[in-house]
């Protein structure tokens, strides 16, 4: 079933280009989802909207419903313990996993999560992506770890294959939306 998808997904990716457009893949492969609150909310939380939309895409696929195995919920895949957690740090009066699946909501709290990984490693957008994904806990503990981290700033090894695979597809995604949106981006 994999084989077969990834052999879907190659013949559709090789149609888009014979059809020859980059407006083709923008719009079906790397669309700009939720502009209006992806815009408004990066620009708050100091943040590239497309990194904003890498993580977007790779979490849920701009799946406003989606739900994983690990409870996570809504756009930006947050779970509801890091919900209620967020929901605190931001002030709201009130926060239940419904309101995960509000797209506002959803990539506000994403936003507002990505900014404080940011924060916490300096920028790093490795480090914050592999935070987003195995947590800010795992991540500390790899970077004081020889066997993951040589300088206790970066990591050379992931050891959540999981995790690995995460942070190569946002900054794949990353880049691809960097340069899809290269001549709208010094708009953003």
């Amino acid at each position: 079933m994999k084989f077969l998808r990834k052999i879907i997904f190659i013949l559709i990716f090789l149609a888009a280009i014979v059809v020859g457009t980059k407006y083709v893949i923008k719009e079906v492969f790397f669309p700009y989802k939720y502009q209006e609150y992806v815009d408004k909310y990066a620009l708050e939380y100091n943040l590239n909207p497309l990194f904003v939309l890498s993580v977007m895409k790779t979490e849920s696929n701009f799946d406003e419903n989606a739900h994983s195995h690990q409870n996570a919920v809504g756009l930006m895949q947050i779970t509801v313990d890091t919900g209620e957690w967020a929901a605190k740090e931001m002030g709201f009066s009130s926060f239940s996993k419904d309101d995960l699946y509000n797209e506002e909501y959803n990539i506000r709290m994403g936003c507002w999560y990505l900014r404080k990984l940011s924060d916490m490693f300096n920028d790093d957008l490795d480090l914050m992506v592999a935070a987003y994904n195995a947590g800010p806990t795992n991540v500390n503990k790899w970077l004081q770890d020889n066997e993951f981290s040589k300088d206790g700033k970066q990591l050379h090894y992931i050891p959540f294959n999981e995790t690995k695979k995460y942070v190569d597809r946002v900054n794949a995604y990353y880049n691809v939306y960097k340069y899809l949106y290269k001549s709208d981006s010094e708009n953003i």
